[in-house]
């Protein structure tokens, strides 16, 4: 907290309850937001965090509970009534519309002007500062958001929350998309905020990212507080055990994996977008990691690998068979693709969790392309239990579910293909550290194959930008800088320190 404040309380939300239907989301739930401090709320996916912060903004009405915002009472019908209030808030799924310009998104519902005319030169210069202060250049303003990637699109959210002058900041996962570049400007400007005096409450998965940003927490399971810490007295370690509620000795498994055949070989791939040269062979029983900064290539690399975009130069192997490849062919030949953008392209978010499951594969649920509903359920149940998926019943739409679980499900797809090459973007993108634990040692196990059950290796291509997952989860690493791959690098090889010169490099010249 800012020392030279007066210690004056911001917000106070106390016995805040709410129930869907037999769910108890939220159990008598107490916060307190200090005036001027950063603190955390963090918890598995589940445990209440989202509907908290729905209450808080009106989204949702509390069963019960009493909200104060500096002092007085705060009973918010709806969000933009806690807007004027002087809360803003940014929530994982960004709520920005694609086809409005950047500065359109800024000033959504704040256009300055007399009456229903637009003051067009101030809305430049709100909108110009408001993005200056998260780091992007004006040149952006005219832009629509549909031609921005993911990052960027998370600071267009945090320069809206500026724009609006607020007195408290909710961030939910502001960080899953952005470099570290772009962490650690994020990070300068929420201590900018406190020097102000303004609060930011501070929602991630990211342990680290709470250690370092936060001054206080609060931990959640199970729609109850089960404890608030404060940070300087705290290690990742018992905020992820108090968090699953055990302890959670090793966050990373990989154990010794062996190459088997190579199952995709590319070879001086160049494609129409950010990808400009990449060359690599992947193994049966490899988990290869790519690293890179947002916006250098990663994404183009999977994306041309797996048919979606078009391929300007040099050629990818699968199995043995080389050529033009298709999402479609790709799916054939046993390669699978997990997008780091879940909610606009990895899954049918308006059709249940059974569905989304089986789409690539419904040969195995019938015969003459029928699908029986029994066998259809019982083919789910697997992955299901596997990936501890939080959920009412199969047969619920998979928009109803928690971004960490929906997650889980575009990751199931492919495990109940049967894949046997596994593309995946981000995989662990907002889900939080117990789930990741499965999901580290599911791609182990994957990677490792089970003989006694017939189940042979598999290779994995693991996209991440958090480093300390793909140096505990990979056997190599390729460094994308610019649309130029590296070399794949054994992990022993290489440090945080190292992969970050690599990836602002453009030359790797500190690869040679």
């Amino acid at each position: 907290m800012n020392e030279n404040l007066v210690v004056k309380q911001a917000l106070h939300m106390s016995r805040i309850s709410k129930r869907f239907g037999p769910t108890q989301a939220l159990d008598g739930v107490d916060l307190d937001l200090i005036q001027g401090e950063v603190h955390a709320i963090i918890g598995e996916n589940g445990a209440g965090k989202s509907t908290l912060m729905n209450v808080l903004s009106g989204a949702i009405s509390p069963d019960s509970g009493m909200i104060e915002l500096f002092g007085q009472s705060f009973v918010p019908s709806n969000p933009m009534n806690s807007r004027r209030a002087g809360l803003a808030m940014i929530y994982q799924e960004l709520a920005l519309v694609p086809h409005l310009t950047v500065e359109e998104n800024i000033l959504l519902g704040l256009e300055p002007g007399p009456g229903i005319f637009l003051d067009r030169t101030a809305s430049w210069e709100r909108s110009r500062d408001a993005l200056a202060a998260v780091g992007l250049p004006d040149s952006l303003l005219r832009k629509p958001v549909r031609e921005l990637s993911i990052g960027p699109r998370q600071l267009v959210e945090v320069a809206r929350a500026v724009a609006t002058r607020f007195k408290i900041l909710v961030l939910d996962e502001p960080t899953s998309s952005l470099s570290t570049g772009e962490k650690n400007s994020l990070f300068e400007l929420i201590r900018s905020f406190k020097k102000e005096g303004k609060s930011v409450i501070y929602i991630s998965h990211f342990l680290d990212e709470v250690l370092e940003i936060a001054d206080r927490c609060t931990i959640l399971r199970d729609g109850r507080v089960v404890g608030v810490k404060n940070v300087s007295e705290s290690s990742v370690d018992q905020l992820a055990s108090a968090m699953v509620g055990r302890s959670l000795k090793q966050l990373y498994h990989r154990t010794s994996h062996t190459f088997g055949e190579v199952v995709i070989k590319v070879e001086q791939l160049q494609g129409t977008k950010g990808l400009k040269k990449a060359s690599f062979s992947l193994h049966r029983g490899e988990v290869l990691g790519v690293a890179g900064l947002v916006g250098s290539g990663r994404t183009d690399l999977l994306e041309s690998i797996f048919g979606l975009a078009e391929v300007q130069g040099g050629e990818v192997e699968v199995a043995g068979f080389s050529g033009p490849g298709s999402p479609r062919k790709r799916w054939g030949q046993g390669v699978g693709y997990v997008s780091e953008n879940r909610k606009e392209e990895g899954l049918a978010l308006g059709l249940s969790i059974q569905d989304n499951l089986t789409l690539s594969r419904l040969s195995r649920l019938g015969p003459w392309g029928l699908v029986f509903p029994d066998r259809q359920s019982k083919a789910c149940q697997k992955w299901l239990d596997r990936l501890k998926v939080r959920y009412r019943d199969a047969r619920q739409v998979v928009q109803e579910l928690s971004g960490g679980n929906q997650q889980k499900i575009a990751f199931g797809r492919l495990l109940y293909h049967g894949c046997d090459v596994l593309l995946l973007d981000e995989p662990t993108r907002g889900i939080d550290i117990g789930s990741k634990v499965e999901i580290y040692r599911l791609i182990n196990q994957l990677s490792e194959g089970n003989s006694r059950q017939g189940l042979a290796p598999r290779g994995v291509i693991f996209v991440s930008s958090y480093l300390p997952e793909l140096l505990g989860v990979s056997d190599r690493i390729a460094v994308m800088s610019r649309g130029v791959l590296t070399e794949p690098i054994p992990v022993s090889d290489l440090t945080e320190e190292k992969i970050m010169r690599l990836a602002t490099n453009p030359l790797h010249e500190s690869s040679q």
